[in-house]
């Protein structure tokens, strides 16, 4: 079990790492982070890890704003000294919550609560839910409706390139290089799109495969592409989603 502890307190750093080597035996500590900024580029950069142990309070900020600055894909475990947060905790992808002192069964309690979970999400569950959408299938996006100004005007699917997010705004960058506004956010839009013909690079792109002008690898197993029309910055997909990306341009996922 990979997990990563992300706390500005060092004794309650240290109690933690200490109770996972004591009674977590296959727990392996990958990284200890004590900053919003520090614990951000950490996941960016790196697989996400099977569990995320983290305080409330950390040194330039709080861990909610850690979340709305960076996705978080592995089950978060909160450790604080206050219950009051317990509610916005539970919202946040939170499958614990220990009040420190962090208590030795409580947090084995938590890490057999989360082995449950990832119980319930076996294959025959997943080869039901593949039955299930095979029987009702998908029905994607085909338009959206554009409004700029005074003007309204609808937007094929098919004439986008792109999707991307600035400044808290999410635009679509058509073919022909003209940008639009749009109403949903990347989050939304994933749900809504094809996904055998976009795909969701990270927290700031959603593309189109003919979009796609050339590919490069990148350090720590990722991917810069250059897209066309061209993107302020070459987009980079994630070490974790590299694999994936390189399965839907073979045309394994769809």
């Amino acid at each position: 079990m990979n997990v990563i502890i992300i706390e500005d307190e060092l004794p309650a750093f240290t109690r933690l790492k200490k109770l996972l080597e004591e009674h977590v035996p296959n727990a392996k500590l990958l990284a200890h982070h004590d900053s919003v900024l520090g614990s951000k580029k950490w996941l960016e950069e790196n697989e996400q890890p099977d569990v995320v142990f983290m305080d409330i309070h950390l040194a330039d900020g709080s861990a909610f704003d850690l979340l709305e600055q960076t996705t978080i894909e592995s089950p978060i475990i909160f450790t604080t000294a206050y219950d009051q947060y317990a509610i916005d905790a539970f919202k946040a992808n939170s499958i614990g919550y220990l009040l420190k002192p962090i208590k030795a069964d409580e947090l084995t309690d938590t890490l057999e609560k989360l082995d449950g979970f990832k119980q319930l999400f076996n294959p025959s569950q997943k080869e039901t839910q593949e039955l299930l959408e095979a029987i009702v299938p998908a029905t994607y996006k085909k338009r959206f409706l554009i409004r700029f100004g005074d003007n309204i005007k609808t937007l094929s699917t098919k004439e986008i390139a792109y999707f991307y997010s600035e400044n808290k705004a999410t635009f679509a960058k058509t073919f022909e290089g003209r940008t639009y506004p749009i109403d949903q956010n990347l989050d939304r839009l994933e749900q809504l799109l094809d996904p055998e013909h976009f795909f969701r690079l990270n927290r700031q792109y959603i593309i189109a495969m003919d979009a796609i002008h050339e590919m490069k690898t990148y350090s720590k197993s990722r991917v810069l592409v250059k897209l066309m029309p061209e993107s302020k910055e070459p987009p980079l997909v994630s070490s974790e989603r590299s694999s994936i990306f390189k399965k839907w341009l073979d045309g394994e996922l769809s």
